[in-house]
């Protein structure tokens, strides 16, 4: 068990208006190759749906530490002390080019979420999952979204 660190927010990389289902999410990271990843455990505690819905993936007993039981999948070196939640979307119709495909309902969701966040885990360090790794998702700049909404620095992570 080790203390909570980093939330870090993902995109499905799915299209816009393409409403991701928990089921196919689970497929995607618990089947075995090919037909998915072949993890033990998906990547992401929570998912924001197309309307605002936060559905629950993975038990998490909300306190400051990470246990076993509630890592995910989502960045390769700090799984052990992040919370990753994810939202449907971020490619365009496409489905080749990264965009920013957050509809109302989850930027409200979102940001509802990351301040509440914040009052349970003051330390807590927000990023994106672009941030870690070299990938478009989240599709969106996390830092200047959160700058927006009034977060403070301290919570911004900065690599």
């Amino acid at each position: 068990m080790q203390k909570l660190k980093y939330l870090v927010i993902h995109c499905t990389a799915t299209p816009e208006f393409y409403d991701v289902s928990s089921e196919q999410i689970h497929h995607w990271h618990l089947d075995p190759p090919p037909a998915g990843r072949g993890w033990r455990q998906v990547g992401y505690t929570e998912l924001f749906h197309l309307n605002g819905v936060i559905e629950r993936l993975v038990a998490n007993n909300e306190d400051a530490n990470v246990d076993p039981w509630e890592i995910t999948n989502g960045v390769v070196g700090i799984n052990s002390v992040s919370r990753h939640i994810v939202y449907a979307g971020g490619l365009s119709a496409d489905c080749e080019t990264p965009k920013d495909t957050r509809t109302v309902g989850q930027k409200k969701a979102l940001e509802n979420y990351v301040k509440s966040f914040i009052k349970v885990h003051p330390d807590i360090l927000i990023a994106g999952h672009n941030q870690f790794a070299a990938k478009a998702c989240p599709s969106f700049d996390v830092p200047s979204w959160l700058k927006m909404l009034g977060v403070n620095p301290k919570n911004i992570y900065k690599p």
